[in-house]
């Protein structure tokens, strides 16, 4: 004698079945989550923001940036291209997406490439960190690492706390790496920071073996993105990540305990704002 079963229970059965893990989306493993976080922030001029352009586009296509994701377990990355400026301004030109050869290489720059560079007021590093933790949890990919590398040619002078701000990321296990833009040929401020890379390392990055590559003349950029990205993307054990820490100008690890001021830049700004009606970083 058989028993009808409840159309109920075929009902419940189901969305227990549709809620179960191997039901849910499948996330594509790669070697490491990159986030490419870039200043636009008004103390940059026009010139500047496109050689940061086709900085990270070039470091992106060269022969080692490409071997490097070669070598990985896996063999690819997955990376998301971001501007930011004040605590309202954060812009992702490129959404992720994965790089294992050049072909996928070259869609990212030319997703780059696809419209100009914003530019907007104030620097606010700490707003920016939190936008790119957050992409984390939408990136459809699962990294062996997550890094978030952050580019920028002053301190933080707008939002919270900079350094609660990286304290909280590293604490989710994400690693945070610089490039202080030491330049001169932008547009000078009183708002800038002396021994803006000290600022980074004591302040900003973050994070299992986090580091910083200063730059101190806009000529360096280039090599500068594409050393940074070898050594983000290359085993601790690689010769190709060792010969990089080993160049010049000398890749500087983030500091035990804060030396500089970590609200420095917000300092500046409560003091002297008082001579402008509005300001350019």
């Amino acid at each position: 004698m058989s028993r009808r079963v409840p159309s109920w229970w075929i009902a419940l059965g189901g969305a227990l079945l549709a809620l179960s893990p191997s039901s849910a989306q499948a996330v594509e493993p790669v070697d490491v989550e990159l986030v490419l976080a870039v200043d636009v922030s008004l103390s940059m001029s026009l010139a500047e923001l496109e050689i940061q352009r086709r900085g990270y586009a070039a470091a992106l296509t060269h022969d080692t940036v490409l071997q490097a994701i070669a070598d990985g377990a896996y063999g690819r990355i997955a990376v998301t291209y971001v501007e930011w400026a004040g605590t309202t301004t954060q812009r992702v030109v490129v959404p992720w997406t994965a790089i294992s050869d050049r072909a996928d290489a070259e869609r990212v720059v030319a997703g780059m490439s696809a419209r100009p560079p914003g530019s907007a007021r104030r620097t606010s590093i700490s707003a920016a960190l939190e936008f790119a933790g957050d992409l984390f949890a939408e990136s459809g990919f699962k990294g062996m690492k997550r890094v978030v590398d952050i580019s920028g040619d002053g301190s933080n002078n707008q939002g919270g706390p900079v350094a609660a701000v990286r304290d909280r990321l590293v604490g989710e296990g994400i690693t945070i790496n610089g490039l202080p833009l030491m330049t001169t040929g932008g547009y000078a401020s009183i708002f800038d920071v002396p021994d803006l890379d000290r600022y980074y390392s004591d302040c900003v990055i973050g994070g299992p073996g986090a580091f910083m590559v200063p730059v101190n003349d806009w000529p360096q950029f280039p090599e500068a993105v594409r050393r940074k990205l070898v050594m983000e993307l290359a085993g601790p054990g690689s010769p190709r990540r060792s010969a990089e820490v080993a160049a010049q100008p000398p890749v500087l690890l983030a500091a035990d305990g804060p030396a500089v001021d970590c609200l420095v830049g917000e300092k500046m700004w409560r003091n002297r704002t008082w001579m402008y009606d509005d300001g350019n970083r």
